[in-house]
């Protein structure tokens, strides 16, 4: 556990100096980021009504604001911190504890969910290195989901059965209060292109085409000290991180656990559903539009070769990609796509090398960049509901 250590050693220490409780030495944190939210409770209360597994469980809930935020933002974290601590003193027994913290006045460059969801995890690190589990396992949760009842003893017995597991990633369907149409039509589109999204890298030969949801996912403690920790992204943290969580060993999909976030129109973040959900209320025609199924097919062209560019030199290679789709061609050469391949054939001896390293260079981030660089230049995005249709057929 040296490296756990020394990966402590590296945060900033202002953030680690409270403990989690000792009396207990958990087997799982579950992570919540919290900030200006009002029903907080209901995810706790979620939670207390799960089954538990057999090894303790710590609810950290990290109420969190910046140098920036609103005086009444600043009122409602302390309501909030007030509410959990009452919350626990009724609730915590001797195999769950809900543990509020509360940071405030954290630098505007870095503040957010990215930063909360970070520091509450760094201290899961924490705990597990006092207790000596080498075996911890941290959940990521928000502050406005509920559970399904298994949601605990779930993950806890895919990390039993499932030898050297390092993530999991959970099911999920968001909740929509008031029976508001606009939303729950949003809201429904969005999952369902989240779904053709994880379908189409599944199709076209992506090894990691999981969902990345910040609310549904878990990784083992050791993995996440391996591959650096969570990023302070202001959104977007858990994509960032997921991706080198996926690339660096197994993961299991636990569909019949559910996490049950609440659909809301948001401007807190850049991106993510808040701003997705608006952009689709926003169509004139209420329809999401996305990534044509074509784009899809085109790349899967250019993974289809990839075995044919093992040990191949660049003008071989060149000579394989002119006769793609032009999307392609034309993305790999302003891209320098043939480099990073050459690349890979001089750092790989065997072909499983070969693969592993290209899909490092070939990852989500670059398979987004390709999508947004084809769209709309070589394809027209189109209906959502068309392009999962035409996905379907596929299959």
């Amino acid at each position: 556990m040296k490296q756990w250590q020394a990966y402590l050693e590296r945060q900033k220490p202002e953030y680690l100096q409270t403990r989690f409780p000792r009396d207990i030495s958990a087997g799982m944190v579950v992570v919540i980021p919290c900030y200006n939210e009002q029903d907080e409770l209901i995810t706790l209360q979620s939670l207390c009504d799960c089954t538990l597994p057999d090894e303790g469980v710590i609810v950290a809930v990290i109420i969190n604001s910046s140098v920036v935020s609103p005086h009444e933002a600043l009122l409602r974290n302390r309501t909030t911190f007030n509410e959990i601590t009452s919350f626990a003193s009724k609730n915590n027994r001797d195999s769950l504890r809900f543990f509020p913290l509360i940071f405030e006045n954290l630098p505007r460059k870095h503040a957010g969910v990215g930063l909360a969801r970070k520091i509450g995890m760094d201290l899961a690190i924490q705990h597990f290195l006092d207790t000596g589990n080498r075996d911890g396992v941290i959940i990521s949760l928000d502050a406005d989901c509920t559970v399904s009842p298994n949601f605990l003893t779930g993950i806890s017995a895919a990390y039993r059965q499932t030898v050297k597991l390092c993530c999991t990633v959970q099911n999920f369907f968001h909740r929509v209060e008031n029976n508001d149409e606009k939303l729950e039509m949003a809201i429904r589109q969005y999952e369902q292109h989240i779904r053709y999204f994880s379908r189409m890298l599944r199709f076209i030969g992506f090894p990691y085409p999981y969902h990345t949801i910040g609310s549904a996912f878990s990784v083992a403690a050791d993995a996440y000290v391996r591959v650096g920790g969570m990023g302070r992204q202001q959104g977007g943290e858990d994509f960032y991180f997921l991706q080198k969580v996926f690339a660096f060993g197994k993961v299991k999909e636990l569909e019949q656990l559910h996490v049950y976030p609440m659909a809301r129109f948001s401007d807190r973040i850049p991106f993510g559903t808040g701003p997705a959900l608006q952009k689709i209320a926003d169509e004139p025609d209420g329809e999401m539009k996305s990534y044509h199924f074509d784009a899809f097919l085109a790349l899967k062209e250019l993974f289809d070769l990839r075995h044919a560019f093992f040990k191949q030199d660049g003008s071989v290679i060149r000579e394989k990609i002119g006769q793609l789709h032009p999307a392609i061609v034309e993305f790999t050469r302003r891209y320098d796509v043939v480099q990073e391949i050459e690349e890979c054939n001089r750092n790989s001896a065997t072909l499983p090398a070969f693969e592993k390293r290209f899909f490092h260079h070939f990852n989500a981030f670059k398979i987004i960049k390709y999508l947004n660089f084809v769209h709309p230049a070589f394809f027209q995005p189109g209906t959502l509901s068309l392009q999962v249709e035409k996905s379907i057929g596929s299959f």
